[in-house]
């Protein structure tokens, strides 16, 4: 039952599920569009099982890169309650990556090397590339570092595609990854947006950065880059109106709330990045895959 709360405070998996089966799913079906090599399923379960394990690891890694933190100013929280410890949260991280290990060996082993690159950026993460009072003083240079693990996660996807089937996606591959990287800076940046009543001491927003108007603008700014690139990346595979179009809708929405942030609710941009994340990677991979013969 405490397992159960604590994935419903910190790791809700019917929330984050979809989204992740999203990520992944539309990584394998853009290398599948890429290379010409239609995906078979095992491929597709691979990438989520993974991809979900790593969103986790990233979680757990959070507990304890933020332990003293929440231990002071969020009390409230899973770890510092008393309602799960951090050494059992150890457990389950080596067990996810246990449980990675043995699906990409057996899958091709060739995998391990792509997750061993992903584990090596996680773990400089998880001790703030030995620099964290630096980062700290720094947070643009935090976000964009933090943020880098997306691109790096979006690309173990693609391999669990194009690395088996030995062919090289690199045409649209760089695009697509910055794609990823962009819509990462939307999610981060879209979920610390807060109005000033709502600021906790201790917590750490853009809103409490740059200001409520002025973070709205940048969450924006990055809903833009994120346009750009997919669309870019969409005409790689002969997909780029309809990306155009949807993501467009959507940027219509956000502006509305964005040019009137001090009466936005907090959890619209939460809201927002989320309903974007969902549109981005159906349209970028998924739809076209099942519209498009190969």
């Amino acid at each position: 039952m405490r397992w159960w709360t604590y994935q419903k405070e910190r790791f809700p998996i019917f929330q984050h599920g979809p989204l992740v089966a999203a990520f992944s799913s539309c990584a394998v079906a853009y290398s599948s569009m890429l290379t010409g090599a239609p995906p078979v399923w095992q491929t597709f379960a691979i990438a989520f099982v993974t991809c979900l394990l790593f969103f986790l690891q990233l979680r757990i890694a959070d507990e304890f890169k933020d332990a003293e933190e929440d231990a002071t100013y969020r009390p409230h929280r899973a770890v510092p309650r008393g309602l799960v410890k951090l050494s059992e949260l150890g457990v389950i991280f080596v067990i996810a990556a246990i449980i990675q290990l043995v699906i990409a060996w057996a899958y091709a082993p060739a995998l391990v090397i792509v997750l061993v690159i992903a584990w090596a950026y996680l773990a400089l993460m998880s001790v703030e590339f030995f620099a964290r009072g630096w980062l700290k003083s720094r947070p643009v240079t935090y976000l964009w570092t933090h943020m880098l693990i997306m691109p790096i996660v979006d690309f173990y996807a693609t391999a669990c595609h194009w690395l088996p089937s030995g062919e090289k996606p690199w045409g649209g591959l760089v695009f697509f990854l910055a794609a990823s990287f962009c819509n990462g800076l939307v999610i981060e940046i879209g979920r610390k947006l807060r109005q000033a009543g709502g600021e906790e001491t201790g917590v750490p927003t853009y809103s409490k950065l740059w200001g409520q108007q002025t973070a709205a603008w940048v969450w924006f700014g990055c809903l833009l880059s994120t346009t750009v690139f997919a669309v870019i990346a969409a005409s790689f595979v002969h997909f780029a109106v309809p990306v155009f179009i949807v993501l467009c809708l959507l940027l219509l929405w956000a502006f509305k709330h964005t040019r009137h942030a001090h009466r936005t609710p907090s959890k619209t941009f939460e809201l927002i990045s989320g309903v974007w994340t969902l549109a981005l990677y159906l349209s970028l991979g998924i739809i076209p895959l099942i519209t498009q013969p190969l």
